[in-house]
């Protein structure tokens, strides 16, 4: 089965590009990644804090199928309702530096949006290592349960 999120890396660049056009209209996608509450249910991840403003901060915190606790957070540069999230990544104590996200959202229609991220790593390793993980299967599952969750909230 082919993935409605794509994942497009060019070889030699710090830069993941991640794509996916929803069956949701633009204010129901964005929805998704501002109100704490939908986000702990797509990310499966319980949201700690998110303060969707310009400088404001957030964090999240999942626990993996043994028993250890993951926590992730960043600092939000700007918040741009049914626009644009441009934020910083960071898995605490994990192997990644701080990576930094541009997330965009237009409206395709009425009732379909798309959701264009543009990731810049550290160094190309750095994006290399991140690309060898189950990363794109992850993140199209995610989606995957956002377009759920979303289409059942309307």
């Amino acid at each position: 089965m082919e993935r409605k999120t794509k994942v497009h890396a060019e070889d030699g660049k710090q830069e993941i590009w991640i794509t996916r056009e929803f069956e949701l209209p633009l204010e129901s996608l964005f929805r998704a990644y501002e109100d704490p509450e939908i986000v702990s249910q797509w990310m499966g991840t319980q949201v700690l804090k998110l303060e969707n403003r310009r400088h404001g901060s957030y964090q999240f915190e999942t626990t993996d199928p043994m028993g250890n606790k993951h926590r992730f957070n960043g600092t939000i540069h700007e918040f741009v309702p049914n626009q644009k999230i441009i934020r910083t990544f960071e898995m605490e104590n994990g192997q990644f530096p701080v990576q930094l996200e541009f997330l965009e959202f237009v409206a395709l229609t009425e009732t379909t949006s798309k959701l264009t991220i543009h990731m810049v790593q550290k160094s190309v390793e750095d994006r290399d290592r991140m690309l060898k993980l189950p990363f794109a299967q992850g993140i199209n599952m995610a989606h995957d349960r956002l377009q759920e969750i979303m289409h059942n909230i309307r």
